[in-house]
């Protein structure tokens, strides 16, 4: 499984960039943010990538960031969304907004993706409203953006693993991280998220 990537840029276009890794051109497809990231032909780049394996095809997707990768993991878990679908929405919103959309049921904002038709963008809004909070807290719950990494990401898989509801357990690491602050411990964070979340 090739999980990153980094060489140099050799070329990109529509939906792909070829990355040249020791002599070898590795073809990655990515969403139009991803591409712009990476500059012009020459740069050196990393890239986190996602191999799709079928019974007549090998498909390496890359993407500028691994909470981006993690979004579009989120997204393929729909019914309906494919791996194409799911680099229109990134391609179409930053994922803060798509979290904002989700937190909000915000069906609309989904749809201005390309190939997401009214449905299809109320099912993903449906399914992935309360599984969002795990990657990074939902916008617009009152809960602040906790990070992709480090103690308060793994705070609110542990409240999680408990049984609250992602979007619940960020905003209760949320509150705790504001109170304790930045040098907040995994300890001191999941047991002050515990009351907040139990009151």
């Amino acid at each position: 499984m090739i999980a990153k990537l980094t060489g140099r840029l050799d070329s990109s276009g529509a939906g792909h960039a070829v990355i040249d890794v020791g002599g070898v051109g590795y073809l990655v497809e990515a969403s139009a943010r991803t591409l712009d990231t990476l500059g012009a032909a020459g740069n050196e780049v990393t890239i986190h990538t996602e191999m799709l394996v079928g019974e007549d095809f090998l498909r390496l997707l890359g993407f500028a960031r691994a909470e981006e990768r993690d979004w579009f993991r989120l997204l393929t878990s729909v019914q309906g969304v494919g791996a194409k679908v799911a680099l229109a929405i990134l391609s179409a919103l930053e994922i803060a907004d798509l979290q904002r959309a989700l937190a909000s049921g915000d069906s609309a904002m989904v749809a201005r993706a390309n190939g997401v038709g009214p449905k299809l963008a109320q099912r993903i809004c449906n399914e992935l409203k309360d599984k969002a909070g795990a990657l990074g807290g939902i916008a617009g719950t009152g809960a602040a953006a906790t990070p992709a990494a480090g103690p308060q990401a793994d705070a609110v898989t542990a409240l999680s693993g408990l049984g609250f509801k992602p979007a619940e357990a960020s905003a209760a690491v949320a509150a705790a991280n504001e109170e304790l602050g930045a040098a907040a411990t995994l300890d001191a964070l999941v047991r002050l998220a515990l009351k907040k979340a139990a009151k």
